[in-house]
């Protein structure tokens, strides 16, 4: 079987300028996710695993190139506006690779640059998951949620009065319904997700992968901080 193992990363940034190529803990952004892709392509049994990498930047194919990941692909100026659908960039990346490889992906991962707390032993934990739903088009990485919609979220209703999100009457969140928050880290896509022309990641046959340590994006500058700090002083409990 063949995989291919996207990696999506535009130059523009509005949140965080640049933040695909900044350092973290002395190393570019974007290399932790190479090198987790790579980890998994060496330790993959039964699969011919290909890398492929979707940018509009000449730094970051600069950059993605000294951790060893070439392309001559560049995405194109319409894939790389604010308003472009990750979807479609990865549709984009699957037939510039599959018409340069005359390869047919079975399977697709999508690794977000900015969401890089995750491990080779996730992915493949995930990916046998995935294997194992026949039914399933998509699997993608969630955490427990802070939050529960069910007993501490409240939104605005018809009468502009607030309520809970969810209908419950739950007197601690312990006793909620479990609801779990996308970490964004990775999603693992099958064919016929792209061939069925599925519209959204969370489709009517997604599964999710729970992740049994922290992750989170990096949206805002802070980010960045609260992470560099627990790589410094070694307190994630796992190695990326």
């Amino acid at each position: 079987m063949n995989i291919l193992i996207a990696i999506c990363a535009r130059g523009g940034s509005k949140g965080i300028p640049g933040k695909n190529t900044r350092l973290l803990n002395g190393v570019p952004l974007i290399a932790y996710t190479i090198r987790t892709a790579q980890k998994f392509a060496a330790a993959a049994t039964g699969f011919d695993v290909q890398l492929g990498l979707s940018t509009d930047s000449e730094d970051i194919l600069t950059i993605a190139g000294e951790y060893g990941l070439h392309t001559d692909y560049k995405r194109a100026a319409h894939l790389a506006t604010d308003t472009a659908g990750k979807l479609g960039v990865i549709k984009d990346l699957i037939a510039y690779e599959e018409n340069k490889t005359g390869k047919s992906f079975d399977y697709v991962f999508d690794l977000d640059v900015t969401s890089p707390l995750r491990t080779v032993a996730d992915l493949q934990a995930a990916m046998s998951q995935l294997e194992a739903d026949a039914g399933a088009y998509n699997i993608f990485s969630v955490n427990i949620a802070n939050r529960n919609p069910y007993f501490n979220m409240v939104e605005q209703k018809e009468d502009g009065y607030y309520g809970l999100s969810k209908k419950g009457s739950f007197v601690t969140r312990q006793s909620a319904p479990a609801v779990y928050e996308l970490n964004a880290s990775f999603y693992i896509y099958r064919k016929t997700f792209f061939t069925q022309n599925v519209p959204t990641a969370i489709s009517d046959k997604c599964l999710v992968y729970l992740m049994p340590h922290i992750c989170f994006d990096l949206d805002h500058p802070i980010d960045f901080e609260f992470l560099e700090y627990l790589f410094k002083h070694n307190k994630l409990g796992f190695e990326i």
